[in-house]
């Protein structure tokens, strides 16, 4: 790996593929025909792309039942205590509303209202995603949403992973849909003749399904636009070579594009460290993806003190944050910016991936600066609700036509105004 002496210039902002005019006007096509043809556009793209036309969009009750009885127990069982994990740490988030007493029986409040519909897209084909299932589906259950749709595309078996529908059925989750793609963002923005349209879409997905969440936002709602995964470590003389290179590659091998970065305090350490990145990458599966990752967007940075490698970190916005030092947690509550903060050695981020119980769905690109991960929020709407007495009415109303004149908008001081003091006694 590069190694370098600390700078202000160092950024996570990558010139990242975003879709060009062509995969864009193949994503608006897709939803337009969707839209208009239904079922039988979904079929049409699925054959196309993923070799497969199911007969019957959604997945039977015969198939989640020969997927639990074909999945092995012991990893059964761990996907259940991840699960069990993640709704302890979701139910922390939630919030009720409030109702704040004015003068006269008048109160001010907000009422909290879960979404009615939600579809969770899960990505597909080759590879098996049940820890995407958990993480998009608990914070819904725990808002209270009562309607959840998972999409997802079939292999060319024409069947879903065994782990993604097991995943569900932990979860109760049953209206399931053997879709992919742009295709897949556009029934449940829109609906067809099986699938009913929800209010917000959320998961990851490539390139198509990034452009079509995109497309449709404003017509439901997304959770957000990410980019490949990132990973910074923060680190000192205390930490472990070969461990900080194991997590550093635990972020690679997901994408040629995924960004790996070292900032320590130490020289002895960045030297190391990319020793051990080389050692490492020669033995892992997805070498060739973590290489490509590695050599175009993986850096160790060398800081001259800790505060000057904080303020560095801060200035990444990581999506992913491991602090590896001598005091890690209070070096931590130093860090202002980061989608999530793995602190101490046995603290690794695929801790967070699968099992501690915290949502791996994260901000990259340094949008940490201002967006959280998934949460319990993001299934919720905010309702505020206003109670005026008739004496608070009459207090107040000549303030609000003040105002409302004021803005030069005479209608709305005359809608306060039009409640006459002889109409009758308050109801």
């Amino acid at each position: 790996m590069k190694i370098t002496i600390l700078n202000d210039d160092i950024s996570l902002k990558r010139q990242l593929e975003q879709g060009n005019e062509q995969q864009l006007q193949t994503v608006r096509e897709v939803i337009q025909q969707v839209r208009t043809e239904g079922d039988a556009a979904i079929k049409y793209y699925s054959e196309k792309w993923d070799g497969f036309a199911p007969e019957n969009l959604r997945v039977s009750e015969q198939e989640i039942i020969e997927a639990v009885k074909n999945f092995d127990k012991q990893l059964y069982f761990d996907l259940q205590e991840a699960a069990d994990n993640i709704s302890l740490y979701h139910n922390e988030q939630k919030r009720s509303g409030f109702r704040l007493p004015l003068a006269d029986g008048s109160y001010l409040g907000q009422r909290i209202t879960p979404l009615d519909a939600v579809g969770l897209y899960v990505p597909g084909g080759s590879a098996a995603y049940p820890s995407s299932v958990l993480m998009n589906v608990i914070p819904a259950q725990v808002a209270g949403v009562k309607r959840i749709v998972i999409t997802s595309p079939a292999g060319n078996d024409g069947k879903l992973p065994d782990a993604v529908l097991v995943a569900a059925h932990i979860l109760g989750v049953t209206e399931i849909y053997k879709v992919g793609g742009a295709q897949a963002i556009a029934a449940l923005a829109y609906g067809t003749e099986t699938i009913a349209p929800v209010d917000k879409i959320t998961g990851p997905g490539n390139i198509f399904v990034a452009l079509a969440k995109r497309e449709v936002f404003g017509e439901v709602a997304i959770d957000m636009i990410a980019g490949p995964s990132e990973i910074c470590i923060l680190a000192d003389e205390t930490a472990y070579a070969d461990e900080i290179a194991a997590d550093l590659l635990s972020q690679a091998e997901h994408d040629a594009l995924a960004c790996a970065v070292l900032i320590t305090t130490s020289d002895d350490l960045a030297d190391a460290v990319s020793d051990q990145v080389e050692i490492q990458l020669s033995k892992l599966p997805r070498e060739a993806i973590a290489r490509k990752s590695i050599e175009n967007f993986g850096h160790i940075y060398v800081a001259e003190s800790m505060k000057e490698a904080v303020r560095a970190v801060n200035s990444l916005a990581p999506e992913h944050l491991e602090v590896i030092t001598e005091n890690a947690e209070k070096v931590s509550e130093m860090i202002t910016h980061a989608g999530a903060i793995f602190i101490g050695r046995y603290s690794s981020e695929p801790v967070g991936d699968y099992f501690a119980g915290t949502n791996h769905v994260l901000p990259t690109n340094s949008t940490a600066r201002f967006a959280s991960g998934l949460n319990v929020d993001d299934f919720i709407k905010r309702t505020s609700v206003v109670y005026y007495s008739e004496k608070t009415w009459k207090q107040n109303s000549p303030k609000i036509a003040r105002l409302a004149r004021l803005e030069g908008l005479e209608g709305h001081a005359r809608a306060v105004e039009s409640r006459g003091w002889d109409k009758g006694e308050e109801e």
